[in-house]
């Protein structure tokens, strides 16, 4: 027997349309295979597409899986917007909401707000994880497929693989037109990833012209299917961990809170919202919030 399905077309980290990053969702997954929706995620060709399952434990109220065109991952920030955009539609909530989704990266908690117009979404991103400092010749390879030297880089920032559940690989340089500019080799940047056992690389800088807009940034992940992500939360928000580890910036003892901008160099331009939760000087929680728009609804039946 056949049963229809509600997919959204979602712009998450703006409130207008055709901006930000494009996420599908599929609001009531119950009874869809994993092939079922990587084939869906594949028809979207969103960078990511989040599937909305029904909860059969009292630790959380909803299962929420996320594919890109190729394959599964264990979370997506953009993506988890999106999908509690929708919820919070189909379900007309109209007071704040903690709903606890279980993903690939645990239990977390996501905070649905209701604004004037539309919601505004915080999400609790996994784990804060450093991993290994990109050095010497696969540095070189690295910035080489930039299209940048190691003097472009920001001299007290490694290069380094950071993790709030999906890692990417924090680059800072110097200059905005640079980052502007950037023309990366996505064949050499797929072949890293094999090799280093990360799937993005998140380029940054501090040079704002903005003064509510502490970076901008473009992340690419070829390895993923993904050759340039307009808006990233598991980019923006692990960088945030990083920039707290290293004093990148200035902060309070127990949290640092900006807001970033990426997706300028693609005509996606949209802003996120990071805090950082600071203990003993060390970052330990890191959340993320932004709004976003319905661009499409429609209905699949298989």
């Amino acid at each position: 027997m056949s049963k229809i399905y509600k997919v959204y077309q979602i712009d998450s980290f703006s409130d207008k349309k055709f901006l930000g990053n494009p996420a599908g969702v599929v609001y009531n997954a119950d009874g869809l295979s994993e092939k079922d929706m990587q084939k869906i995620a594949r028809e979207l060709n969103n960078s990511e597409t989040a599937f909305i399952f029904s909860s059969d434990s009292k630790e959380y109220d909803i299962h929420v899986r996320f594919f890109t065109p190729l394959k599964e991952v264990p979370i997506c920030g953009h993506a988890t917007i999106a999908a509690h955009y929708v919820i919070a539609l189909e379900r007309k909530i109209k007071e704040n909401t903690c709903i606890r989704q279980k993903t690939g990266a645990g239990i977390l908690p996501v905070e649905i707000e209701p604004k004037k117009i539309g919601y505004n979404i915080t999400m609790i991103q996994g784990k804060v994880e450093f991993g290994d400092i990109i050095e010497e010749k696969n540095l070189g390879r690295l910035v080489s497929a930039l299209g940048i030297d190691n003097n472009d880089l920001i001299t007290e920032a490694p290069v380094q693989i950071v993790s709030t559940g999906h890692s990417k690989v924090m680059i800072g340089i110097k200059d905005y037109k640079q980052l502007h500019n950037l023309k990366p080799d996505m064949k050499e940047l797929n072949k890293l990833s094999n090799i280093i056992n990360c799937n993005g690389y998140f380029v940054f800088t501090f040079d704002s012209d903005e003064k509510d807009i502490l970076l901008k940034g473009r992340m690419f992940a070829p390895a993923i299917g993904i050759e340039e992500d307009p808006v990233t939360g598991n980019a923006n928000g692990p960088v945030g961990a990083y920039i707290v580890k290293y004093e990148l910036a200035k902060f309070k003892e127990d949290n640092f809170k900006f807001s970033a901008k990426q997706g300028m160099s693609i005509g996606r331009e949209g802003k996120i919202n990071v805090n950082v939760h600071i203990e003993n000087k060390e970052p330990v929680k890191v959340e993320i919030s932004g709004t976003a728009v319905v661009v499409f609804k429609t209905t699949i039946e298989l």
